[in-house]
């Protein structure tokens, strides 16, 4: 697939963990973050979205307008950063400790195979309320889906073009602004291939939200 860049959203308020800082958590012995940004080392650019003491050498930081805006509102502030001409991206939560770089190239192999592919909009629950025929278009992003088929909308990768396009689409609905606005809401039109994880080892697009999630991606990496 060539160059891409990767977009590591690391702003969330994590309340269900008491406000910490979730992405600094440490699994294996390293920091929830870094684990993502070693996963997309051959990305360029690497761009963290959010609050960061230290990040590893040549990693580009930025905050969402205004700060704690939620993911959409951090989409863009890291496209903002990418370097002209830069086609795809990984656009990643920054709790996802398993995440591995053969996930991302399965991915990002995926990108450039309409064949199975899934037009929005996609229900609050995740799934799509309607397939269309396959093999008729252009994908415009793939991610991975859970168990029960639910879209792991922010463990993608994504045509940076179609994301913008949908970030001027979602901005001229709400006044201007995306802060606050949900993922679906950006990415639900968009035509996503969506991949189930069949490699070994743990599911790539576990994140951690409570405390429990952190102890068993824990086992997990042991």
């Amino acid at each position: 697939m060539g160059t891409y860049a990767a977009l590591v959203l690391a702003g969330g308020a994590a309340r269900r963990m008491g406000g910490v800082d979730k992405p600094a958590l440490p699994v294996g012995g390293r920091p929830m973050r870094d684990r993502v940004l070693a996963a997309v080392a051959d990305a360029a650019p690497r761009v963290l979205v959010g609050p960061a003491d230290a990040v590893p050498g040549g990693v580009r930081v930025t905050r969402e307008d205004p700060p704690g805006g939620g993911p959409v509102a951090a989409t863009a502030a890291g496209l903002a950063l990418l370097d002209p001409g830069t086609t795809l991206v990984a656009l990643l939560a920054a709790d996802l400790p398993l995440l591995t770089r053969a996930a991302i190239g399965e991915l990002l192999t995926h990108l450039d195979d309409p064949e199975g592919a899934v037009a929005g909009p996609v229900l609050d629950g995740g799934t799509s309320p309607s397939r269309p025929e396959r093999g008729t278009g252009r994908l415009d992003g793939a991610c991975f889906v859970d168990a029960d088929g639910r879209r792991q909308s922010l463990c993608g990768v994504w045509r940076v073009a179609a994301l913008r396009a949908a970030l001027g689409r979602l901005a001229a609905g709400r006044g201007g602004t995306v802060a606050g606005a949900p993922v679906r809401a950006l990415l639900g039109d968009l035509v996503v291939r969506e991949v189930p994880w069949s490699g070994d080892g743990p599911p790539p697009w576990f994140d951690c939200d409570t405390d429990e999630d952190v102890r068993r991606a824990e086992e997990w990496v042991r």
